[in-house]
């Protein structure tokens, strides 16, 4: 078998990004403080039942790559088996290069299960094989990569309306039932009190869950609007006859969060909302809407509704200490014939081109001239907007807290090299470098933790190749605390670890 690139220097073009990398970031421990992971499998800890099951199913990367190469969805998504969708996977990776599939999936072979060769049709049945031998003798399950992979916090993305049942199960804490029963082991009244921690072999982890309140400003989309209401009624024990009881409700549940270990909220937006008052007129308006408009009704100021519910969200989210996180610029779903067939989160979306400053400055500032600002992170997924991130950011830090204020990292399609280099070159060119929180997977696949790795070679190439070049201190100390600090002791102070 041909031996690969990525060996253990892999993208570190000098000496010294050589001793930064491995003296100081390699064997740091993960804060994965925003991922898509399913807490149920974390929780049920089921071994994985081969490597398709677990590397390809639900990685719209790879499902987009496969399509873009004339693959019919039968061997993607569709009823095929799982070794032919991996043999079929295989044939397409060769002709990935350049696009960053290539270099994760093959990090992922190399970190996961050992495997040290270019997979290609050819070799595809011999790796399957390998893979899967390698689940079974290790038993490759959620916690065992945790484990593997030095992970100390998982923040997976969850609904208002969720029982957290599967963070209760992990942390120990009881989860109350309809029928008043508990399950676990603590009573309720201990919420506040214990920590989402569960132990392997004395290694100890955080699954914290994250507020993710979307489905509510989904106005527009009558069905889904009211399906939503329906569940924060029963979550909340809140009756929402009006905008009012709206926010009660969703502040029950942000209290409900908080108790559970959350204390990180999430938002994906195409742009922040520019209006952040409901008038008596709109207010009822919204509570005719909530009697009718589950047949007739459309409410008439939708920019009205999301600036105004989330501006007081985000008050609550201050008032509780929390970090607040908005993701801007994703045109989503834009395929129908694919959406109607596998529904959302399938490789149909796309950059979105947006103007982001001028709504963006006057949501913030709207918060923060009442001092009602709380850590914020922002995400582009458009690159031209990454100097517009990083002067952004900077517009609301108050010295009150070291990076209160993040210009998020590189999301989506630009977590690759050339995406990471730009936005480190954006941040360190108009912010401060050295108080970023560094890399999230933002993933749905457990095998996706390599990602930390490739941040963290990419980022000490980038400051190695400073530093040789006279541009930087050729202080390998001084810097490599400084990368430290990016890959991991930020973010643990940041999110109060």
């Amino acid at each position: 078998m041909q031996k690969t690139i990525f060996t253990e220097n892999f993208l570190l073009q000098n000496k010294t990004a050589v001793q930064l990398y491995h003296e100081y970031a390699a064997d740091l421990p993960i804060i994965d403080y925003h991922n898509h992971l399913s807490p149920q499998a974390i929780a049920d800890d089921k071994v994985f039942e081969n490597v398709t099951q677990v590397w390809l199913g639900g990685d719209h990367y790879k499902w987009r790559a496969m399509r873009a190469m004339g693959v019919i969805e039968k061997y993607i998504t569709g009823t095929a088996s799982d070794a032919k969708k991996f043999e079929t996977w295989a044939r397409c990776v060769p002709n990935t290069v350049r696009n960053p599939l290539f270099h994760w999936s093959h990090l992922e072979l190399k970190n996961h299960f050992g495997i040290d060769t270019y997979l290609n049709g050819n070799n595809a049945k011999e790796v399957f094989e390998q893979c899967n031998a390698v689940i079974k003798e290790k038993k490759i399950s959620p916690k065992s990569v945790f484990k593997q992979f030095k992970v100390e916090m998982c923040g997976t993305t969850d609904d208002p309306t969720d029982s957290l049942i599967h963070h209760k199960q992990l942390s120990g804490i009881s989860h109350q039932m309809s029928d008043g029963s508990n399950q676990v082991g603590q009573d309720s009244n201990e919420l506040e009190h214990t920590n989402s921690k569960f132990k392997i072999q004395n290694s100890k982890f955080k699954i914290l869950p994250s507020f993710r309140p979307d489905k509510g400003f989904n106005i527009d989309n009558k069905p889904a609007f009211f399906n939503f209401i329906d569940a924060l009624e029963t979550a909340s024990g809140q009756t929402i006859s009006s905008f009012d009881d709206l926010i009660t409700a969703f502040e029950k549940r942000v209290d409900y969060f908080h108790a559970n270990g959350c204390r990180v909220s999430d938002h994906g937006l195409n742009t922040m909302p520019t209006k952040f008052e409901m008038n008596t007129a709109l207010n009822n308006e919204f509570s005719d809407f909530l009697k009718t408009g589950r047949k007739d009704a459309i409410f008439s100021d939708k920019d009205a509704f999301v600036g105004t519910l989330l501006q007081a969200l985000c008050k609550i989210y201050h008032a509780r200490g929390w970090v607040q996180q908005f993701h801007l610029g994703a045109l989503r779903n834009n395929n129908t014939r694919f959406s109607a067939l596998l529904g959302a989160d399938v490789g149909t979306d796309s950059v979105g081109d947006w103007s982001q400053a001028v709504h963006l400055s006057r949501f913030l500032d709207a918060l923060d001239v009442s001092n009602q600002l709380a850590k914020t992170v922002l995400y582009n997924l458009n690159p031209a907007d990454n100097e517009l991130m990083a002067t952004m950011a900077g517009n609301f830090n108050d010295g009150s807290i070291s990076g209160k204020m993040q210009f998020g990292s590189a999301w989506w399609f630009l977590d690759q090299k050339d995406g990471m280099e730009k936005q480190l070159n954006a941040l360190s060119n108009m912010g401060i470098i050295s108080t970023f929180i560094g890399m999230t997977t933002d993933s749905r696949s457990f095998l996706s933790f390599p990602r930390h790795e490739y941040f963290r070679r990419t980022l000490c190439n980038l400051f190695a190749t400073e530093m040789e070049n006279g541009l930087l201190p050729n202080d390998a100390q001084w810097m490599g605390e400084i990368i430290k600090n990016i890959c991991y002791y930020n973010a643990k102070k940041y999110f109060d670890l």
